[in-house]
């Protein structure tokens, strides 16, 4: 579960942030954190939607790479 501080930073510096639920890329969230309490955070997506999620999802900056991804290696080269 993502700490109080954590989320507080990445709210005042205004860091988007990635939401990883699954292994599946596509359903990550990426946006800005809004606002959250013991239970879900609120983020807001770059279409200006908010979302509400559960806090026991991995949150990570969006600038790092995914966590668990590995770089792929491209054959032939």
């Amino acid at each position: 579960m993502v700490s109080d501080a954590d989320l507080d930073q990445y709210r005042l510096e205004g860091t988007k942030v990635r939401v990883v639920r699954d292994a599946i890329v596509t359903n990550d969230v990426v946006g800005i954190v809004v606002a959250w309490d013991d239970t879900h955070v609120m983020i807001r997506r770059p279409n200006r939607r908010v979302v509400k999620l559960n806090r026991s999802y991995t949150y990570e900056p969006a600038a790092n790479p995914r966590e668990g991804d590995k770089p792929q290696e491209v054959e032939g080269q």
